[in-house]
């Protein structure tokens, strides 16, 4: 298996007998969601949906897979979502096959879906490997194999030799399965491994990843090893491990 980061994206490309493109929390109709607060953007539906199109170009899968929060406003959904999903959804069918997995943001996602994109939402498992929004316990299966999810938004701040911090950029965080998450009767030294990946849409902010076990935010964020994690920018580049780049007393 070899695994693509894709930079413009922030997108992942899997690779084994498949090619499947990954691209998590695209949370399409933000904009109406931050006016409600009084925060007013000119929607960048169209600007996001190229950014996943030229994506699909640099990749050329077999499968886009969307991994969950492809829509943003929950308990509803929004005018701007009625309006955009639907042309939106077609520009994506019409380069590759396309798979959803829902998250929570994505209550009545289904009405824009055809027979068949509309995965599990405890998770499935695609050319040996798992995959999962991330706010729901995982179907057991998902265990031994390395399990890709989305849904908490992993950021890093770098900082420089002086202590000044840059803007906190997208970061992939892996690492192991404390053992006490295992199902029982699963080996301590089994594979299970954990990938979560960042958020594609450029408003959804993110958890730094040295406080996302403590978060909370999802099940599997509350069993990463922390002796086994390791942070990726982007583009692929290791930058090191939670405890380096975020040490607990903020030196």
């Amino acid at each position: 298996m070899r695994l693509h980061f894709i930079e413009n994206g922030p997108a992942l490309l899997v690779e084994r007998d498949r090619r499947v493109l990954v691209i998590a929390d695209l949370h399409m109709g933000i904009e109406s969601g931050l006016e409600r607060h009084g925060v007013h953007v000119t929607s960048r539906s169209a600007a996001r949906t190229d950014r996943v199109l030229a994506c699909i170009e640099e990749a050329e899968p077999d499968l886009l897979l969307l991994l969950g929060d492809v829509k943003h406003n929950v308990p509803v959904t929004s005018r701007q979502e009625y309006r955009e999903l639907p042309g939106i959804l077609d520009a994506f069918r019409d380069r590759v096959a396309i798979a959803i997995m829902p998250g929570n943001h994505d209550g009545g996602i289904g009405r824009f879906l055809k027979p068949g994109e509309l995965l599990p939402i405890d998770g499935v498992i695609i050319d040996g490997v798992g995959y999962l929004h991330g706010h729901t316990h995982p179907d057991p299966e998902l265990f031994g194999r390395l399990i890709i999810l989305g849904h908490h938004h992993p950021v890093v701040s770098l900082t420089d030799s002086v202590g000044c911090a840059a803007r906190a950029r997208p970061a992939y965080l892996y690492a192991g399965v404390a053992a006490s998450c295992l199902p029982e009767g699963a080996s301590p030294e089994g594979r299970t491994r954990l990938l979560f990946v960042p958020a594609f849409n450029e408003f959804a902010g993110g958890i730094d990843i040295g406080r996302l076990r403590k978060s909370g935010l999802g099940p599997l964020s509350r069993c990463i090893d922390e002796k086994t994690a390791e942070v990726f920018l982007a583009d692929g580049t290791y930058v090191g491990s939670p405890a380096t780049l975020c040490p607990e007393d903020g030196s």
